[in-house]
C-alpha cells in the first residue's frame, strides 16, 4: 500500500488484494490468477513510499533467515511446489537434514511424517473464531490439531506455540488438552442452538454474470418459485452478494435455502428444476445448485 495516498493493490477482476510475491517481483491474485509487476511508486500518487502489509510466508522466511542463520530455512507453499517433483525434493531435504526451520501452509501439517521435530509454531490462530463461515472453527481447530500432531512424533517431546489475541477463547480450552471430543461437543451444541447443519440441511443457489444485476434478478425469480412450494419448517435467505462479489471478472450472487430435513429440499428442487432452467433470467447467468454446501463463498 502507498503510506502517503493510501493505495492498494487491487485485483482489477477480483474483490480481493494482491499478494507480492518476492522471488518474482510480481503481485498475483490468488483468486483468478492475474498477474502484474510491482510497482516503483504509486500508480496514483507517484510517491515511492510503498509498504509491504500482511505477513505471508515468503516475508515469515525472510524473517527467520535474518534470525537464524545457522539454520537451514525450508518453504513449502504453493508457490514453491508449483513445478513437477518439487515437493518430492524438498521432503527428501527434510528428511535428510539436521538443523532446519520449516514454514508452510496447511499443505506442510497434513499427513507427513517429520521425526526430527520437536517445536510447532501456528501463527495468527484467530481467523478461525470469527468468520463468515460457520464451519470456520471446526475447521481451525481440525488444523491445530494436526499441526501439534507433526511436534514430538516417535520417543522426543514435543511442545506447541499458538499465536492468538483470544488467549482466553473457549474453543481453545480443549484443543490445548488435545481433547477433539470435546471441542466437538461445544461446536455441536452450538450449531443446535443455531439451527445449522447437521441439524438442518442447506441448499446453495449460486449465480453469476458480467454484469451486477443479473445474478441478482434471476436469484429474486427463483426466490418466487420456490416460494410458491409452500413447504413448512423451508427458511430461505437472500438474495444477497457473494462474499467476494467480483471474482475473475464476473459477479456473484446467492440464495441459502434451508430446511430441517434432507428430503425437503430434494423434494423442492425436483419440481422446480426445469423451471428455473427455463426461466428467461436464466439465460443470462451461469447458475448452479450445492445441495450441503462445503463453503459459502
Amino acid at each position: 500500500m502507498c503510506h502517503e495516498c493510501g493505495w492498494h493493490a487491487l485485483c482489477p477482476r477480483c474483490d480481493a488484494h494482491m499478494t507480492l510475491h518476492q522471488s518474482s517481483s510480481q503481485l498475483r491474485c490468488h483468486h483468478c490468477g492475474t498477474e502484474q509487476y510491482k510497482p516503483n511508486s504509486c500508480p496514483e500518487c507517484k510517491s515511492e513510499d510503498l509498504l509491504q502489509m500482511g505477513f505471508g510466508t515468503e516475508r515469515i522466511e525472510h524473517a527467520l533467515t535474518d534470525l537464524f542463520p545457522q539454520y537451514q530455512v525450508i518453504r513449502i507453499d504453493r508457490d514453491s511446489t508449483r513445478r513437477k517433483g518439487s515437493m518430492q525434493k524438498l521432503l527428501k531435504e527434510i528428511n535428510h537434514g539436521k538443523k532446519q526451520i520449516l514454514i508452510g501452509t496447511q499443505m506442510l501439517a497434513k499427513g507427513h511424517h517429520f521425526p526430527n521435530v520437536t517445536l510447532v509454531g501456528m501463527l495468527n490462530a484467530d481467523h478461525g473464531l470469527y468468520s463468515s463461515d460457520f464451519r470456520a472453527s471446526e475447521r481451525m481447530g481440525q488444523l491445530i490439531l494436526q499441526v501439534a500432531g507433526r511436534a514430538g512424533r516417535e520417543e522426543k517431546e514435543g511442545e506447541v506455540l499458538i499465536q492468538t489475541h483470544h488467549v482466553d477463547h473457549p474453543l481453545f480450552k480443549p484443543l490445548l488438552k488435545h481433547d477433539y471430543a470435546n471441542f466437538a461437543k461445544a461446536l455441536l451444541e452450538e450449531r443446535q442452538q443455531t439451527e445449522l447443519p447437521p441439524f438442518t440441511h442447506l441448499a446453495l443457489l449460486r449465480a453469476e454474470a458480467v454484469d451486477k444485476t443479473s445474478p441478482m434478478i434471476f436469484l429474486e425469480q427463483a426466490r418466487l418459485l420456490l416460494e410458491q412450494a409452500k413447504i413448512i419448517d423451508l427458511i430461505l435467505l437472500g438474495p444477497f452478494p457473494a462474499l467476494m462479489e467480483r471474482r475473475a471478472g464476473r459477479y456473484r450472487a446467492q440464495l441459502l435455502i434451508q430446511a430441517n430435513h434432507r428430503n425437503q429440499l430434494q423434494s423442492l428442487f425436483a419440481a422446480t428444476i426445469l423451471q428455473l432452467e427455463n426461466d428467461k433470467a436464466a439465460k443470462k447467468v451461469r447458475w448452479s445448485l450445492d445441495i450441503d454446501p462445503l463453503d459459502l463463498m
